[in-house]
């Protein structure tokens, strides 16, 4: 069961390719935080990850706060899964691009593309993001580092994945139609590949939710919980069907999740519930009783514990803003 796939399907992840840049050293620019981003989206509600794939030359990212930072090499993608602002340079340039002030441009402009440095050697890179409700992919996220880093240029499949991003901007730039569509969907596809490589190179020590879904037992009961969340589970069910014993499954859960599976189901159901309250117009019964509820009552009350307010006003308050002018 290939729980990654269920989690991505289930938080939508939905992607976007912004920046097709070439710069020569030294070079430098700011990339904004998740939540700079994400003011120029109609919802507030809406966590975005910066990713920049290096095509050709070479590059260093890190974190604004100075905290963190790794080298890039052709075919290096870096995300910054928790938002964070940080910096893309090569070299020590005497000024650092801050593109939080051009954002309005670059949101509003399709394929940016950007051109400059100071006349040393070549660097090409693409830049998008993935944005998501900001619930339901915070568990998805939990125990990643600031900056994860992977390479896709060491097999066919990602070379591919690769070439087809680097033609499709230039079809995009070029304006041909279609462009900027195509590139959506393979910015999710480099995601998922992107995750899918990380999770492969964890330490076996490491613990969150990725490290969990690498676990063939625990992996296999999220991919269960995911599957179908609205089904009256029990923990005996669950280890049965993931042949472990229930002590073994609650432990295993608990060492890579910090939960045990009911509670971790309990979570999962009502960031799902707060994603529907504010994405559609079911009423609040059906949204309780598609998320696992077998009463309005007990939604509500789990709801208010969980978000602070119940599932109406929490309606309420989420409806989206206005669109910023020029976005």
């Amino acid at each position: 069961m290939d729980v990654l796939s269920e989690i991505l399907g289930a938080v939508k992840m939905e992607g976007a390719l912004f920046y097709d840049a070439e710069f020569t050293a030294p070079w430098g620019f700011r990339s904004p935080s998740s939540s700079e981003v994400a003011a120029h989206f109609s919802r507030n509600t809406r966590h975005v990850i910066t990713y920049h794939l290096l095509t050709e030359g070479k590059a260093r990212a890190e974190l604004e706060a100075g905290e963190e930072g790794t080298d890039l090499a052709p075919g290096d993608i870096v995300i910054f899964p928790h938002g964070d602002a940080h910096i893309i340079r090569n070299g020590s340039p005497s000024l650092v691009i801050d593109n939080g002030q051009h954002l309005d441009e670059i949101m509003s402009h399709g394929i940016y593309r950007g051109r400059g440095g100071g006349g040393g050697a070549k660097t090409r890179f693409v830049c998008g993001y993935m944005e998501s409700d900001r619930e339901l992919c915070r568990g998805f996220l939990s125990g990643l580092p600031a900056i994860c880093k992977v390479n896709i240029r060491n097999d066919p499949k990602g070379e591919w994945l690769e070439n087809s991003i680097r033609f499709s901007a230039q079809e995009a730039a070029a304006e041909h139609a279609g462009g900027e569509a195509v590139l959506a969907r393979l910015s999710e596809a480099l995601f998922a590949e992107t995750m899918r490589r990380y999770m492969a190179q964890l330490s076996p020590e490491q613990t969150g939710w990725l490290a969990g879904a690498r676990d063939p037992h625990v992996g296999e009961a999220l991919a269960h919980l995911h599957r179908a969340p609205e089904k009256p589970w029990t923990i005996a069910e669950l280890a049965q069907k993931v042949g472990l014993s229930r002590s073994v499954l609650a432990e295993r859960f608990r060492y890579f999740l910090g939960d045990p599976p009911m509670t971790y189901l309990a979570r999962w159901r009502l960031r799902r519930a707060a994603e529907m309250l504010r994405s559609t117009s079911h009423s609040v019964a059906q949204i309780a009783s598609q998320v696992g509820y077998e009463s309005e009552a007990a939604f509500n009350r789990a709801f208010k514990r969980e978000f602070g307010e119940p599932p109406a006003r929490f309606r309420d308050h989420a409806k989206p803003r206005q669109r910023l002018a020029g976005v």
